[in-house]
């Protein structure tokens, strides 16, 4: 029986340096501003088995989800306006809102988890939610589910 694969969301923080180089090989070779794999490599200082070895295993959250939906999990503080500010946000990276889920706020902290279409004109998804976080009263934003 063949394995399972199995998919994580990790900040960049908390991978390592070899594979966030293989991101930016790729990113490099995409953009053309390198022809070759070597040159690549060269560029960002890895060995080429190193990008061979990893270059399937890894790519960069938004590049993998024009398209799709995410589901967003957060607590916010029961204040007017909080959550017109964090749909804002959404609204200035081009995200469309398929549903929003609100709790009855308990100790004035709401849950919430949003669904977002991501589309072709939707920016960069990990600077939206960075965004979000810092919106006053938001706290702890994280991906759900990504469809």
């Amino acid at each position: 029986m063949g394995e399972t694969a199995k998919y994580y969301v990790v900040r960049s923080k908390a991978v390592p340096e070899v594979l966030l180089k293989v991101v930016e090989a790729k990113r490099l070779l995409e953009s053309e501003k390198v022809l070759t794999i070597q040159e690549a490599v060269d560029a960002v200082g890895i060995s080429r088995s190193s990008f061979y070895k990893y270059k399937d295993d890894i790519f960069q959250f938004h590049d993998n989800s024009q398209g799709t939906t995410i589901t967003l999990t957060f607590q916010m503080d029961d204040e007017p306006g909080c959550l017109s500010d964090v749909l804002k946000v959404i609204a200035e990276y081009h995200g469309n809102i398929l549903t929003i889920h609100q709790s009855i706020p308990i100790n004035g902290i709401a849950s919430l988890s949003l669904s977002i279409q991501v589309l072709k004109t939707t920016g960069d998804i990990s600077k939206m939610i960075e965004k979000m976080e810092d919106q006053k009263g938001v706290h702890h934003v994280k991906i759900l589910a990504r469809e």
